[in-house]
Order: structure tokens, then sequence, then C-alpha cells
């Protein structure tokens, strides 16, 4: 035994003379040399000699550690103004918050209208029709790009993303206005709805498959006509799936409803394109989705390549404003009881179980003696940060001045999350990390107006502003 502790003894010792003499010979540009460690182990002395905070880090979660405990309770949930909506909805495991914003953003208008203790869109029809809908966008995409090498980058980002679960506004308004809405039970959520990941990854496997088919029948000099009545086909299969995974959606439904006085309604029947004309009403084209992204010019107008869910519409657009401008229309949206789709990068400095997004709320430069200073620019450049999540932005509250102090946000995570499933956002948070916002045209101004009559910049589909994989 002392033989062998004696052999390891020798081989680590041997060991550390192998490596300093190959850090001492390696002479090659930008390798880390012997000179280069000692000047980065400089510091290491007193590293080691923290042994509270090595410990502490080493053994537990990095968040909780990095609280700002004199943070806690300075920001509070009250609020001035606050559109009052029913009932927290759910994603569970699924990345479906932009589908859920939006059907929250047109639930209030439902529930005033019809004087309701609570109602909900089903999201799992909507669902269903964007997995059909992104299936042929990406299989219309092979067929463009047919002329075109596997390892094209255009074919290389599609065969990378052939289908996901996330989104943005503008694929909510698509798919309402061509399937319609319906209520909750008329489709109600199932096991892969609420839990995407196996269902996005065999539709995902299928149609890589079918893809390749797709271009070795242009290799073979068939004709796109050919391709697509192949396609169709191939549409079936995963028609199939969905049925499968998600349910059949229903044609017509029967629907009725008990009001805030107990008053039921008498039944009627409805398809989900005349639930949606009668029941909710709204002409979602009056609406603007804008952007606040730095790296560009502001009132300029951009769209995304392949930022959408459906061959038939556009892709996504936007207008580029600073911040300040979207807060003042946010402002006047909340004022006059209309909620908004509002999009971020939620995973920055939230804390979750306060249901708080603040820069204060953690403090990791003072664990680690480094310094965290990109400006969100230099963050958007550098895919350190991005729009990763949907919520609906229902209320503000501001100073004896008029500022705004903070806001407040409907989530899609349960009533458990958060502050009772809502989170409340301070006002310097929305300048770091908010994205995406829509309003309606009434309250936004004549000049980001006026932008929507430009010719948009068109960004490609890699770009960092294209973010559907929305955060779970």
């Amino acid at each position: 035994m002392r033989k062998f502790y004696s052999f390891i003894g020798l081989a680590m010792i041997v060991g550390v003379f192998v490596t300093q003499d190959l850090l001492a010979q390696n002479d090659r540009e930008g390798c880390i040399t012997s000179e280069m460690l000692q000047k980065i182990q400089a510091d290491s002395q007193k590293i080691e000699s923290s042994k509270a905070l090595i410990n502490a880090v080493t053994n537990n979660d990095i968040k909780k550690l990095a609280l700002n405990r004199e943070h806690l309770g300075q920001v509070d949930h009250h609020f001035a103004v606050k559109i009052e909506t029913e009932g927290i909805t759910d994603q569970k495991s699924s990345g479906r918050c932009w589908l859920f914003t939006g059907l929250n953003v047109l639930r209030p208008e439902v529930i005033q209208k019809y004087d309701l203790k609570n109602f909900e869109f089903s999201e799992n029809y909507c669902f269903f029709w964007d997995q059909l809908e992104k299936a042929n966008l990406f299989l219309e995409g092979i067929i463009e790009t047919r002329n075109r090498k596997i390892d094209d980058r255009k074919v290389e980002w599609l065969f990378r993303h052939p289908i996901s679960d996330g989104g943005v506004w503008n694929m909510v308004v698509a798919l309402v206005e061509k399937y319609g809405v319906v209520p909750k039970e008329a489709m109600p959520e199932s096991q892969h709805s609420e839990n995407t990941r196996m269902m996005n990854r065999l539709l995902g496997r299928k149609l890589r498959e079918d893809g390749l088919i797709l271009r070795r029948m242009h290799e073979q000099k068939k004709k796109v006509e050919a391709l697509r009545g192949i396609k169709t086909e191939m549409l079936g299969e995963i028609y199939r799936m969905l049925c499968i995974h998600l349910g059949v959606p229903p044609k017509t439904f029967t629907w009725r409803y008990e009001d805030a006085d107990g008053n039921v309604s008498e039944a009627k029947t409805f398809t989900p394109l005349e639930f949606y004309r009668e029941v909710v009403g709204l002409n979602l084209q009056e609406y603007v989705m804008m952007m606040n992204d730095p790296t560009r010019d502001y009132y300029r107008l951009y769209e995304i390549e392949y930022d959408r869910n459906m061959v038939d519409q556009p892709n996504w657009t936007y207008v580029n404003l600073p911040t300040k401008e979207l807060k003042e229309f946010a402002r006047a949206s909340i004022l006059d009881g209309e909620a908004m789709y509002f999009s971020c990068d939620v995973g920055k400095q939230l804390n979750r179980d306060e249901g708080v997004l603040s820069l204060e709320n953690y403090d990791y430069e003072s664990i680690y003696g480094v310094k965290f200073g990109m400006p969100k620019k230099d963050r958007i450049l550098t895919f350190e940060s991005g729009s990763s999540h949907g919520m609906a932005l229902v209320g503000v509250d501001t100073s004896a001045t008029g500022e705004p102090v903070k806001w407040l946000l409907e989530n899609s995570w349960g009533s458990e999350s958060g502050h009772d499933g809502y989170l409340t956002m301070t006002d310097a948070w929305f300048d770091e990390y908010m994205f995406r916002l829509v309003v309606h045209k009434r309250f936004a101004s004549p000049e980001a107006l006026a932008v929507l009559d430009q010719k948009p910049i068109t960004l490609k589909p890699w770009d960092p502003m294209y973010l559907p994989f929305e955060d779970r």
C-alpha cells in the first residue's frame, strides 16, 4: 500500500514538473505560458485565504448568496393604476408565453363585455395551428432554398430550427385572424401542450427528414409542383402527430356563460372564427409592435426574415424607438384600461420568490470582486441579453411628479409564482431589459406611426433580435 501511495505521489510530482515544463516550452502566440500563469495566479493567495467565501459559494445557490437583503421590501406591489384581470394562467413547461400573453391581452375585453367572473381562451387550440403552420413554413423554406448547398448559412439555419413553441405578437394576430379562437373548455390543455419539449423534438426530427427528401427530389430534377405535392402528404403526417399529442381542434362548439351576477346565458353554437369576430371583436391590425433596440437607428422600420409562423403572413415588423417614448405610450394605454403585449429579458435580476424585477435584487460584483458593466447595446451585440419572455403589461405607479416608478406585469407561470402570479418591475429595470411592446395606434405618437410608411430594413433570421425561443 505504501508503494502504491509513493507511486501516486511520484506521478503527481512528475505531472507538476511536466506541466510546468510544457508551459515554459510552449511559445505559440496566444497560449497560456508559465509567465502568464504566474500573473493570472498573482491574486490566488487572496482568493485562497477567503475560505469562508469559497465554502459558501461551493455549497450554496449563488443567487441566494448574492441576494441584496437591504433591497428586500423596498419595492411594494401597490399600484395607483391597474387593469383588472381575473385568474392567472399557466403555460407550464412550454415556451408558449407569447401565445398566453397575446390571448391575455384580449381576455379583459371579453370579461368586461360579458361581465364575467373569469374567462380564458384555449391556448392549446391556437398552439395546434401554430405548430402546423410552422411546419409548413419550414418545408417551404427548404423548397425556397433548394438551389443552395446544404452548408449554406440559411439552409443550415432552417435545419437547426425546423420548429419551436416560441413566438411573438404577429404570430398571435396571424393565428386568430385565420383560425379564430375558442374558450378553454372547447379544447383544454393536454399533457403535451403543457410539456412541449418531447413533441417538438419529434416534430423537428420528422421535419428534418422531410426537408432532406425535398432537397433530394430537387437534385433528381423534380419540379416544384411535385415537391409541393409531397409536402402536402408530409403535412398530413404532421397533422396526425399533432392530433395525437394535442387533440383534434373543434370546427364548431357550443358556448354559454355565467356573468358576475349569476345569470346564465343561452347556449350558442360558434365556429372559432365566428367566436373571434362576435365575442372578441377587436381589429388587431390597429396594433403596432414597437422595440427598443439600441444597436440600431431609432425611428426606423425593421423586419426579421422568417420571424413568422405562416407562409401567407408577413415577417415580424417593428418600429424601433427610445425607451422613453415606449413608456409614454404604455402609460397612456394603461390609463385608458387597455393591457399590452410586453416582452423582456425576464431572467435578469429576477427575484422570483418576491415577484420583483429590479436592478438592485442581486449583488454579484461583491461576491466575485469583478465588475459586470455592459450597457444594453453591448449585451445585445454579444447575445448576453435578448427578449426571452412575454407578459401582459397591466399597471403603472408614478411619483408625485408623475414619472413612472414601477410597472405591473401579468405573468403566465401560475398563481403560485411571483406575487400571486404577477411581477412588479422597477422603472430602471424597464430601461435595461425591456424589448418589445405592442400598443394600439391611438396611444402612439404621429412620429412613431409615420415610421410604418417606411420600407423596412430586412434583418437575417440569425440576428440577435430573432429570439422566438422563449424562457421556460
